[in-house]
This record gives C-alpha cells, sequence and structure tokens, in this order.
C-alpha cells in the first residue's frame, strides 16, 4: 500500500515540478511585458506622469493583464488534468485549478485519488505566482504615485 501511494506521489511531483517552473516562467516573461509595454509606456502616450490619473490607469490595465495572466497558469493545470486524467473535462478542471491555485478550496470539484497532491502543489504554485503579482503592482504603486500625494 505504501508503494502505491509513494508511485503516486512522485507522479504528481513528476508533473508538478514542470508546471510550476513553466507558469512561473510565463509569469516572469508576462510581467516584464507589462511593464515594457503599459507601465513604461502609457505615461509617455498620455503625457502625464505621477498623477492620479496616469496611476489609477496603470493599476486598472495592470491588474486585468494580470488577471488574464493567472488565468492562461491556471488553464496550464486545468489541460495538466485532464490530460492525465485527473478531472474528466476542462471546465472542471479549470474550476478546480483556480481554487486550488487561489487556495480558496470552496468548490466541491476534487482530482482523481492518486493526483490529489498535485492540487497542493498547484496551491504552492499559486502563492508564488500571486507574490510575484503583488510584488509587481507594489513596485507599479512607488514608481508612479502622486507627486503631490508624496511626503
Amino acid at each position: 500500500m505504501l508503494d502505491v501511494a509513494a508511485e503516486a506521489w512522485s507522479n504528481d511531483w513528476a508533473w508538478g515540478l514542470p508546471l510550476i517552473v513553466l507558469t512561473v516562467l510565463v509569469h516572469a516573461f508576462g510581467l516584464v511585458e507589462i511593464r515594457d509595454r503599459v507601465v513604461l509606456e502609457l505615461p509617455i502616450v498620455l503625457r502625464a506622469r505621477r498623477s492620479s490619473m496616469v496611476l489609477a490607469l496603470l493599476m486598472v490595465v495592470s491588474v486585468l493583464l494580470l488577471t488574464v495572466l493567472h488565468a492562461v497558469e491556471a488553464f496550464a493545470w486545468a489541460g495538466a488534468y485532464v490530460a492525465l486524467g485527473a478531472r474528466p473535462d476542462i471546465a472542471s478542471a479549470m474550476l478546480y485549478s483556480l481554487s486550488a491555485m487561489t487556495s480558496y478550496g470552496h468548490a466541491d470539484v476534487f482530482l482523481a485519488k492518486h493526483w490529489q497532491l498535485m492540487g497542493a502543489i498547484e496551491a504552492l504554485n499559486g502563492m508564488m505566482l500571486f507574490g510575484l503579482s503583488t510584488a509587481f503592482l507594489f513596485a507599479v504603486l512607488r514608481e508612479h504615485w502622486p507627486t503631490r500625494l508624496r511626503r
């Protein structure tokens, strides 16, 4: 019995670790693109810097793009769940993936028994990704905080 669990867990790690690496790389390069194409360019296009309006627009666009980025990463996990037979369809796999990635945990959707460790591995991945997103948003706030509001 213990050998079966160890084999199943090793499969979870064998699939989970590459997914972590993939999604962190996608996230990092996505953040670079958002910075280069939105955060650095938008103030130039608007001919304004350090204003409340520019900051608000930067935050709205950044948050929307980060949400898309997180959805793409959750979709990668969901695709793996379907391909591995851990979930029968992409809709339930995506619901499970978003629930695991955000550590929400209230969706009444579960992985096949021998793939359940992957859910915890995805939650670990979600913590990394949301940490990167939080750091990115803080950097945008810090760099573009309106001058008149600084002390």
